[in-house]
């Protein structure tokens, strides 16, 4: 893989955190295809999670974008007391490496870290993150995102802005 390749991955996947810290909601669901994955496994164990949503929990699961659309209404509309008011966050990634696939489409690994601040707490999220991407004109599509967290004792509201 070329690097200016990428480079443009990790400029896409920069500019995915920071729409997400800046609440540009409309922008940061236009990155996700219409029928696009997003699935945040819970654990079975200390070191296996759930693989297959159908066959077990999830804590977030969205078999395509209107998942995300849906989430981002309620949160427009106040409707999510647990999400009112928004935290502040900061997305943080790093050790990207990606890999292009035969059907030439891209695979892009990253972990992540997340730091929020809501009404005085504080807080962090981080793990690992798997992207499917398809080339989109000039830049990128997400067709699939796999959320491994890590720090799964929750003792705060999970929502997808925090990954």
């Amino acid at each position: 893989m070329n690097l200016s390749l990428h480079y443009a991955i990790e400029q896409f996947l920069l500019r995915k955190a920071e729409l997400c810290d800046a609440q540009d909601w409309d922008a940061y669901v236009e990155l996700f295809d219409p029928d696009s994955l997003f699935h945040l496994p819970q654990w079975e164990s200390e070191h296996r999670y759930v693989e297959d949503p159908d066959q077990g929990l999830s804590y977030i699961y969205y078999q395509d974008r209107s998942g995300l659309e849906d989430r981002v209404f309620r949160l427009r509309t106040g409707k999510s007391a647990a999400s009112t008011p928004h935290p502040r966050t900061l997305h943080q990634i790093s050790n990207l490496r990606v890999r292009e696939l035969d059907d030439g489409q891209f695979e892009a690994r990253v972990a992540w870290h997340t730091l929020y601040a809501r009404q005085g707490r504080q807080g962090s999220f981080f793990g690992h993150c798997t992207y499917l991407l398809r080339q989109d004109g000039e830049g990128f599509r997400i067709r699939r995102k796999h959320v491994l967290l890590l720090n799964d004792t929750i003792d705060s509201v999970l929502d997808f802005y925090h990954l």
